[in-house]
């Protein structure tokens, strides 16, 4: 059974949260940094509490802590030893695995995020921007008042207009394929996949496979934590804009190719189940906007192209072992949103998610190497995802088609990376243990 009372809550709830702010982090005295944590896990929601008072809470706090914010609490190096390599090393140290080279590359990420100092992320989503000022306000005047801890950087975040649902500023509808964990009482839509065991997210818990080994020490530590793979990608807007306007005639042949690059219109209809036109009341309806797969419905990709999005980063059927390489994510939007026809105002915006799992290498960093940046991925060649990929301008996307499918040449990047991180999210219990280091 799942101890909802011990897991960090953006595990396993959504919030309706409208606004916040990730704050970035660093613990200069080992003192500091536990005095804050002693404070900070009091507000801190589980998967239990946030339902119950999901109407009545305005904010909602979670924590997350590098390998070198670990340390810098004062974890011994013998438990710090214990941790996985990925997480040990950082995600700015993987840069070639993840494809993070050229613009993407760490040292062009803003906030310090690229730093040994980055060591720990404090998550505060807000109902309303007042709520997000008051609760921002809290957190400074704790780090005035408490010393030793220092913030690195922040990002403020907002949703988008329209506000009745999670989009990103490209306009597609978010947050439409999640995995459903065993044990939490979720049932999964259709087309969504069979529960999950929940150690493929939550350590502490059997696998797919069965019971798991060799998890960070002591046991308190690890117990009903996970790991978080931050990304902040900047989305450009009116660059995307212009490519479709100069690449499909009408502004139907512009929204069908936006489709082709994500698989689904910006409605979330999938391009599987509405191949020719946009389908709102399909987009919006969770029992039928997922129920469909590629073997059998699109083999050839005459659809869903074989390298769009949303068909690289959840293959379904067609990937071998897909249960082993699923993640949960979150996140939000940041930046204001540029009003259709405007022309590109060179204002930073973009989405900021956290793609959380148990296993970073098997499950995040797979993703990242042989769905999203493999050349060859269903044999495609010289392809890379056309919306979160690296991009260099040599690159194509392969629309099939009879009776010729159509290619487009030299692909700019739609999106830059600009910050990332590895980040351990702990269960409660174990950051009162970590509060309580000597």
């Amino acid at each position: 059974m799942l101890e909802l009372d011990d897991i960090q809550h953006i595990l396993l709830t959504r919030t309706p949260a409208m606004t916040g702010r990730y704050e970035f982090l660093s613990f200069d005295t080992a003192v500091g940094g536990r005095a804050w944590l002693s404070e900070m896990v009091e507000v801190v929601e589980s998967a239990a509490s946030v339902p119950s008072t999901m109407d009545d809470t305005k904010r909602w706090v979670t924590l997350g802590f590098t390998w070198t914010g670990l340390r810098a609490l004062g974890v011994p190096e013998e438990s710090l030893d214990t941790f996985p390599e990925a997480f040990r090393q950082g995600m700015a140290a993987r840069a070639d695995i993840l494809g993070d080279t050229g613009p993407n590359h760490p040292d062009n990420w803003v906030g310090g995020l690229a730093g040994e100092d980055l060591h720990a992320i404090a998550i505060l989503f807000a109902r309303d921007d007042a709520e997000q000022a008051r609760a921002t306000g809290v957190h400074d005047d704790l780090l005035a008042r408490i010393g030793g801890v220092r913030r690195l950087s922040y990002l403020d975040l907002n949703a988008t207009p329209p506000f009745n649902y999670a989009h990103d500023h490209f306009g597609f509808r978010d947050r439409l394929s999640q995995p459903v964990i065993e044990g939490t009482g979720e049932e999964p839509t259709p087309g969504s996949g069979d529960p999950l065991k929940a150690g493929e997210f939550i350590l502490g818990y059997p696998d797919e496979l069965g019971p798991v080994v060799n998890l960070p020490q002591p046991d308190v530590l690890s117990r009903n934590g996970t790991y978080a793979a931050y990304r902040r990608l900047q989305e450009h807007v009116g660059l995307f804009r212009e490519y479709l306007s100069d690449n499909a005639e009408t502004p139907e042949e512009q929204e069908l190719l936006a489709a082709k690059f994500m698989g689904r219109w910006r409605s979330g209809a999938p391009l599987v189940l509405a191949p020719d036109k946009d389908d709102p009341e399909l987009g919006a309806d969770p029992m039928r906007n997922n129920d469909f797969n590629y073997k059998e419905m699109d083999p050839h990709g005459y659809a869903c192209p074989l390298g769009a999005h949303a068909r690289r980063l959840n293959p379904r059927d067609t990937a071998h072992n897909m249960n082993r390489r699923r993640m949960i994510r979150r996140g939000a939007t940041y930046g204001p949103a540029l009003p259709d026809g405007a022309a590109d105002d060179g204002a930073d915006r973009g989405i900021a998610a956290f793609i959380i799992c148990a296993n970073l290498m098997r499950q995040f960093e797979f993703a990242q190497n042989v769905w999203i940046n493999d050349r060859t991925f269903h044999e495609l060649g010289n392809e890379h995802d056309p919306i979160c990929g690296t991009q260099d301008g040599t690159l194509e996307f392969k629309i099939p088609k009879r009776p010729i499918r159509k290619v487009l040449k030299g692909l700019p990047a739609f999106t830059t990376l600009t910050g990332g991180a590895y980040f351990f999210l702990p269960g409660i219990k174990a950051m009162r243990y970590l509060a309580q280091l000597s």
